[in-house]
């Protein structure tokens, strides 16, 4: 009940501070009547927009992926591995350890 007592205070000493005269006439009603003519965002534009804006450095990336692979040799030894024993190395290994 205490927060209800403060907000009560705070709304009787809003209440005495007088209105200012700066304010131009009916300038509530003009801002309101212009809340109407703002238009909400579409987020798929929004969306696809951005995803646009990431094509140059996406294809960018690619490109410089490319050219560092084409670049790097691949060693002869890595096409020697076999790959059954290559994925089953670690298994045994922990079960040789658990026996």
């Amino acid at each position: 009940m205490k927060a209800q007592d403060h907000f009560e205070q705070l709304v009787r000493l809003a209440r005495k501070i007088p209105s200012d005269s700066r304010v131009p006439y009916a300038f509530e009603k003009r801002i309101m009547a212009r809340l109407p003519k703002i238009r909400i965002p579409d987020l798929w534009t929004l969306w696809g927009r951005m995803l646009w804006q990431s094509v140059v450095p996406c294809l960018g990336v690619m490109i410089l992926a490319t050219v560092m692979t084409g670049w790097l040799e691949n060693p002869s030894d890595l096409s020697d591995i076999d790959l059954e024993a290559a994925v089953e190395a670690p298994i045994q290994l922990l079960v040789e350890a658990s026996w």
